[in-house]
């Protein structure tokens, strides 16, 4: 059986003029690759609730999980929750679970919960929370899209309340293997492998070094066995040691 499909948006004007770079697109990457999820496609939106609605609608269909960053902040321009919303057609509102968890946060902290913060417990009818254990306002999962904030280490704590909870498939496993030599001159060969080993994925990636071309070749496959036999046979075609 496959192993599940996912996709990712990342939202955000910022992320797509240059002024942020984006992390949380390799951080998610690892996490579902050790827990038998494959990424399959990321997507990178504006923030403009038509192109975010249209985004998630299609990745909503194609795949079997959603992850989404950036967007659900207390300011005016974070709206993935209204999209989300509208995508599913359904309401959105403060809800009284993740009002409470956020009252008691600021009043923890001695700051008040005013009205731009209270726009962070805006949560999409019939959603399920998802725990933010670093700043408390939640994430939430509408049907099979996983909302997540922006902000580096609040994903990346949403992630691990999340991704645990979701069916595994099996651990993707892989190998590389360095060859000193032009991914012009091991093509072909590379190649012949390929087709005659379909159970698993190998891919090259150049590099150079003090002038000389190199390429890493790296092998994938939930088969541990396969990945050792193909870098065997690789090794011993491209004359290099493991």
């Amino acid at each position: 059986m496959a192993n599940p499909t996912a996709a990712m948006l990342v939202i955000g004007d910022e992320i797509l003029s240059g002024r942020t770079r984006d992390s949380n697109t390799n951080h998610l990457a690892q996490e579902l690759t050790s827990h038998g999820i494959t990424l399959a496609e990321v997507r990178m939106v504006p923030d403009n609730i038509a192109v975010i609605i249209d985004a998630v609608r299609a990745l909503s269909d194609a795949y079997d999980h959603v992850f989404t960053s950036g967007g659900i902040g207390p300011t005016h321009d974070d709206i993935t929750a209204d999209a989300i919303a509208e995508a599913f057609g359904v309401g959105l509102d403060v809800r009284d679970d993740a009002r409470e968890l956020m009252q008691a946060h600021y009043d923890r902290a001695g700051m008040e919960f005013n009205a731009a913060r209270m726009r962070m417990a805006r949560i999409p009818d019939g959603a399920t929370l998802i725990e933010n254990p670093v700043s408390v306002a939640p994430g939430f999962t509408v049907e099979n899209v996983h909302v997540m904030a922006g902000v580096p280490a609040v994903f990346e704590a949403m992630v691990a309340s999340i991704v645990p909870t979701l069916a595994s498939g099996e651990q993707v496993l892989s190998q590389s293997l360095r060859v000193l030599r032009g991914e012009g001159d091991i093509a072909g060969p590379l190649g012949e492998v390929a087709k005659a080993h379909p159970e698993v994925s190998i891919g090259s990636y150049p590099f150079t070094r003090d002038g000389v071309f190199g390429s890493n070749i790296v092998v994938r496959s939930t088969d541990g066995a396969a990945v050792d036999a193909v870098i065997t046979e690789l090794a011993r075609l491209f004359h290099v040691r493991r």
